[in-house]
């Protein structure tokens, strides 16, 4: 008997060494064929993905934010270490030495092998091997691929000239904050905010009779008027967070050379307590006024057009009757321009207008020219939520040597059999196929034409964020080894554009 529970034992333990072997051998494999862990060194792909950077928070209106420690380097050895931080809300500068943690970068899976079996899409976040420098993994955005020609027009991507749309889940992934009216400074008065005090960006427009600042209700904008009493306000660009393309995560020097990135969303939950009325938005873009508006008095929800004299109405759907008939009831309210689509959403109901693909749906040859934000009412209405956004912009050039981009504006490039472009989010601060200088290195001494990633220098597509920076449990703990929880995420890429074209193509007469 205890000769048998001995043999028994020792088959046991061998099954489990059997086990374990097995296990190890199958995380390699998974490791080496199926699925494989990455850290993010860098914050070329912020902030969709950040490499190592601070986690800061504004001393004025407490909004949070990233800021890469590579800016925070470059400020430092090019400015005479005044590396300063810009509040993407508020505007309030202050030194990344005021932070709560410093924080490594994210560490991602990236499922290898895909683009073996299938064909990269565009705007997947893309793992390849660097082709001047094979023995490095860089992790970019696709957004050409072979046989395509790219040019990248006003911030956006072009290929054959038609406009490229991003998916819903990429798009809401890349709106960039403005203003957020839920954080105001704690002390406006302070000369910090671009060497100025802080006031309410949003003011009012001739006779308006907005309240945009009161002592009960800070946060919200109201409007007490009679229903075809129309009153607006616009947001002040020289007040607040301007239109240019500016990164949170970058160091601010370079900030006045950005371009202006007219391609806006604004979105505010609304409170009504009246049947009619109107409640509105609009966004201008190269001198063209677009409208959206949910009409209490007519049961629509519109898209409108206006530039001069010329105004058309675009698109409309009706409101529902529970709109209609409870209008007291808090609903959210959103438009965006963006890739050249009109969406405007109130409640449940939802209204959009293809603008057309081709290049020459705006002219833009007034490159000074500044969009314009707007929110427009009439009779009783409390907004809360005010917020505005803009789109990802593509830039044409360096920021820091002025280089041309390969694919920008006027410089298209077309790819050929096996070759993709990879571009970075963070683009004023990403070295990507727009820029590499040197030709790429191949096996016996063949060579890549530059900014070309070729086929078999695919590693796989980024999948899932799986520890989110980690960053330290207390100021003095010596690692930081606790996963910030909430920003676990998937990473999203190519997939169907938005829904199909609505209406007639918006033409300028």
């Amino acid at each position: 008997m205890t000769e048998r529970k001995k043999k028994t034992r020792a088959a046991e333990v061998a099954n489990t060494f059997e086990w374990l072997i097995t296990a190890f051998i199958l995380a390699l494999i998974v490791r080496g064929f199926v699925i494989e862990a990455f850290r993010i060194p860098t914050g070329s792909m912020a902030a969709t993905l950040r490499g190592d950077h601070y986690r800061m928070r504004c001393r004025q209106c407490g909004y949070r934010y990233d800021y890469g420690l590579d800016g925070f380097a470059m400020a430092q050895e090019g400015f005479g270490g005044r590396a300063t931080s810009r509040c993407p809300s508020c505007g309030y500068l202050q030194n990344p030495d005021h932070t709560l943690s410093f924080v490594n970068g994210d560490r991602i899976l990236v499922l290898r092998w895909l683009y073996n079996f299938f064909e990269p899409q565009r705007w997947d976040v893309v793992v390849f091997k660097n082709p001047v420098e094979p023995e490095i993994n860089y992790i970019k955005r696709m957004v050409a691929g072979p046989g395509e020609t790219l040019e990248f027009i006003d911030g956006n991507v072009f290929i054959n000239d038609q406009i490229q749309r991003k998916p819903p889940k990429v798009q809401s992934e890349l709106w960039m904050p403005i203003y957020n009216n839920d954080y105001q400074p704690i002390r406006p008065s302070s000369p910090r905010f671009d060497s100025q005090t802080w006031r309410q960006p949003f003011v009012n427009v001739d006779q308006s009779q907005w309240k945009t600042s009161s002592t009960e209700k800070p946060t919200r904008f109201i409007l007490e008027s009679g229903p075809d009493q129309r009153h607006i306000i616009e947001y002040d660009p020289v007040v607040g967070n301007g239109f240019r393309a500016t990164y949170a995560y970058n160091s601010t020097p370079h900030n006045r050379f950005q371009p202006y990135c007219s391609d806006l969303m604004i979105r505010f939950k609304v409170t009504k307590d009246v049947s009619d009325g109107v409640i509105g938005a609009s966004l201008t873009k190269y001198g063209v006024e677009f409208i959206a508006m949910a009409d209490y008095s007519t049961g629509k929800l519109i898209l409108k057009s206006a530039e001069g004299d010329n105004r058309q109405e675009l698109a409309s759907v009706p409101l529902p009757e529970s709109v209609l008939q409870q209008p007291a009831q808090a609903r959210l309210f959103q438009f965006s321009n963006s890739d050249q689509m009109l969406i405007a959403k109130y409640g449940q109901s939802q209204v959009y207008h293809d603008l057309g693909r081709e290049p020459d749906v705006f002219d833009m040859s007034d490159q000074t020219a500044e969009p314009a934000v707007r929110i427009i009412g009439s009779a009783n209405l409390e907004l809360s939520r005010i917020a505005l956004y803009r789109d990802i912009y593509y830039t044409s050039r360096s920021i820091g040597d002025g280089r041309p981009a390969r694919g920008g504006e006027g410089n298209p490039i077309t790819l050929e059999q096996d070759q993709f472009f990879m571009v970075g989010d963070n683009t004023p601060n990403s070295e990507d196929s727009r820029f590499w200088k040197q030709p790429g290195l191949g096996n016996n001494g063949k060579t890549y034409d530059p900014g070309i990633v070729p086929r078999e220098y695919l590693v796989g597509k980024a999948m899932f964020v799986y520890f989110p920076g980690g960053y330290r449990p207390s100021p003095g703990f010596p690692l930081s080894i606790v996963p910030d929880l909430g920003r676990m995420k998937f990473i999203y890429g190519g997939a169907e554009e938005y829904p199909p074209q609505a209406a007639e193509p918006y033409t300028r007469d």
